[in-house]
């Protein structure tokens, strides 16, 4: 008997998601020790900020996957009104959490189906695209804070450019992402990530 095709494939960005995680739990290894008021390449955010953004952007990714809906919140590092003060060593551990989390979520969706984002349906293979982008950036974030020898992979890096026009829209700027940097001719794909979301290499 011949074998029937999966009507409901894995979304192939999910792929891209796990190698994300991966490279960033690299670059949490890289927090304790650092310290949480250490400046970030995110303008006006310290580690513990951009600690607690990830955790918050983390949770959304998460969700999305569990209940195929999100609402959006407002971009920030502080956290929610009459909530307990976040450490770095608890950021460190919740986000690792999320991450194991998140991935189980998405692993178990199958199929290009439609997610809810703040009630517009978006295909799910962009939004696991953007929390790609999103957990590889600030991974990158992260390891420049702390001073870790931790670069952005390449291939990792050059798949990530191939979605960016569908993830950063011209009025994402300046207010989610910065203006793009100009960058040398023949420069690496992670150099010319990063200037396309306004950070020098």
């Amino acid at each position: 008997m011949t074998a029937q095709p999966d009507p409901f494939p894995a979304l192939p960005e999910l792929g891209l998601l796990e190698r994300a995680v991966n490279y960033t739990r690299g670059s949490l290894a890289a927090v304790p020790g650092t310290d949480p008021r250490a400046p970030t390449p995110c303008a006006g955010w310290d580690l513990t900020d951009l600690l607690v953004h990830m955790d918050d952007s983390l949770r959304v990714i998460e969700q999305a996957g569990r209940v195929r809906e999100v609402a959006l919140a407002p971009d920030g590092p502080e956290p929610a009104d009459g909530a307990a003060p976040r450490t770095a060593t608890g950021l460190v551990a919740a986000i690792r959490d999320r991450a194991c989390g998140l991935l189980t979520a998405w692993m178990a969706h199958r199929g290009e189906r439609l997610i809810t984002v703040a009630g517009s349906p978006l295909r799910a293979g962009v939004l696991v695209a953007a929390g790609a982008l999103e957990i590889t950036v600030h991974g990158d974030d992260l390891a420049r804070a702390c001073g870790a020898d931790h670069p952005l992979p390449e291939p990792l890096a050059s798949d990530l450019l191939a979605y960016l026009p569908l993830l950063v829209q011209p009025g994402d700027r300046p207010v989610r992402f910065a203006p793009a940097l100009a960058t040398p001719a023949g420069a690496p794909p992670s150099t010319r990530l990063l200037a396309q979301l306004g950070r020098p290499a």
